[in-house]
């Protein structure tokens, strides 16, 4: 009698990574690996130790770029033929417990969020902006956008929230919450997000945002994203957060994909601010949650505003702006920028580099470290274009480069290009709107 010839088994050959692929979206690849085959280099991308890889495949599930996969010798290419020609059914993947738990966790949370940054009853403009960006959010998740409200005699913020994309507002109105503190609010949005489980968190990268998000996150136990300029959903309702990396030298798109709520900060003027909508409306939610004032450890005595600020020029707002570099030589020579920027009515920004240099305040400076901003043009004079700067004005309207390099990255994100000594490109350029005006044209 004959002994039957056992199937081969099934090879799971080893993880490999796909050249050009990896989006750098914060070790998840890493994270996920049972057994520490994975590694990062100085780029974010995986180093992965083929010998030590076991061939779970975890890491290729856990991909949002499909930038992984599993590779087979040349002998498992044939067994799996083999198992194919016989008609071998793939054997049923075990059920990973921990999987199991995490959807079950995931299923509890729906919802978009956004806090409505007030003070003295008056919005942040940064909120409007988030609402535009979480009506898109929503909509691919196919859930509702809330405002989130917190203050005293604030409810018509509810209302003026339903007017830029929300159906939805939780109101927390109390004389308690008439100034902003760091414990009350944190109490309260805590309580909130106990109760009615939000998927997504959306808050301004303000003083206010910052300091509350990050105390939020670190209480219900999830991840916070600072200062993105970039968010969207990808296919397993994960958040893609989108923010500079690795000192500004790259974009990484980060993902928070085992816990819930998944929570962001974006700084103001990063995203579009929406058109509202004439006669919109929504359902308030009002809770009575207060926290006793006697255990609240700090008191506000009194609110000194600074005398200077009315001096201060804004240059978040500003719809002309007009910037140098290193390229500008030294202080003395910003008065050329100033007597453009005057002509158009408007301001002078710097690049960090003229900003450390002292040619400029820091409150002029845009990029990463500075203000993002969205002018309707902006007039790049002398600056390279490292992707610090980029990052904070690439969503302008209209890009115009003033540089003598040609091969300039500012070159890379500019509408228009001149090639050119700024010395005698912006005077010519501040000459001939003088021209235009004199004889009643418009710049």
């Amino acid at each position: 009698m004959s002994t039957p010839t056992p199937k081969p088994k099934r090879p799971r050959g080893r993880a490999r990574l796909l050249e050009g692929r990896c989006i750098a979206c914060g070790a998840r690849c890493e994270s996920s690996c049972p057994v520490t085959c994975i590694s990062m280099n100085d780029a974010g991308e995986p180093v992965i130790t083929a010998e030590n890889c076991i061939g779970c495949a975890k890491c290729v599930k856990v991909c949002p770029a499909q930038a992984i996969e599993m590779a087979f010798t040349p002998e498992e290419l044939k067994i799996l033929e083999q198992l194919a020609a016989a008609g071998a059914a793939a054997p049923a993947e075990e059920e990973d417990p921990e999987a199991a738990a995490l959807a079950k966790l995931q299923a509890q949370y729906r919802g978009v969020w956004v806090f409505i940054e007030q003070t003295e009853g008056e919005a942040a403009k940064v909120s409007w902006e988030l609402l535009g960006k979480g009506r898109e959010l929503a909509d691919k998740l196919g859930v509702e956008l809330c405002a989130l409200v917190i203050g005293h005699q604030v409810e018509p913020l509810c209302r003026q929230a339903f007017r830029y994309g929300a159906t939805r507002a939780y109101l927390l109105d109390h004389p308690l919450y008439r100034t902003y503190r760091t414990q009350p609010y944190l109490e309260a949005c805590c309580h909130l997000i106990t109760q009615y489980k939000p998927e997504v968190i959306l808050m301004g990268a303000t003083g206010m945002g910052r300091d509350l998000a990050g105390a939020v996150a670190t209480r219900v136990g999830t991840g916070l994203t600072a200062d993105c300029t970039g968010l969207d959903i990808d296919d397993k309702r994960n958040l893609m957060q989108t923010r500079p990396a690795f000192g500004g030298n790259i974009m990484a798109t980060i993902m928070c994909d085992r816990f819930r709520p998944q929570m962001a900060t974006v700084r103001p003027h990063v995203m579009r601010m929406p058109e509202p909508l004439a006669n919109a409306s929504g359902a308030i939610i009002r809770s009575d949650f207060c926290v006793p004032e006697e255990g609240i450890v700090v008191k506000v005595l009194e609110i000194l505003k600074d005398g200077d600020s009315t001096h201060q020029i804004d240059i978040g707002g500003a719809e002309f702006i007009i910037s140098g570099g290193r390229g500008m030589m030294g202080p003395e020579n910003f008065g050329i920028l100033k007597e453009l920027a005057d002509e158009l009515g408007g301001v002078v920004g710097a690049s960090r580099s003229a900003v450390d240099a002292g040619w400029m305040p820091h409150e002029r400076q845009v990029g990463q470290t500075g203000k993002t901003v969205r002018p309707k043009i902006y007039i790049a004079c002398g600056i390279s274009g490292a992707i610090q700067h980029l990052v904070g004005m690439q969503d302008s309207d209209l890009i115009i480069a003033i540089n003598r390099d040609k091969e300039a990255p500012i070159f890379e994100v500019a509408h228009y290009g001149i090639v050119g000594d700024l010395f005698r490109v912006v005077p010519l350029l501040t000459q001939k709107i003088r021209d235009l005006k004199a004889r009643g044209r418009k710049p």
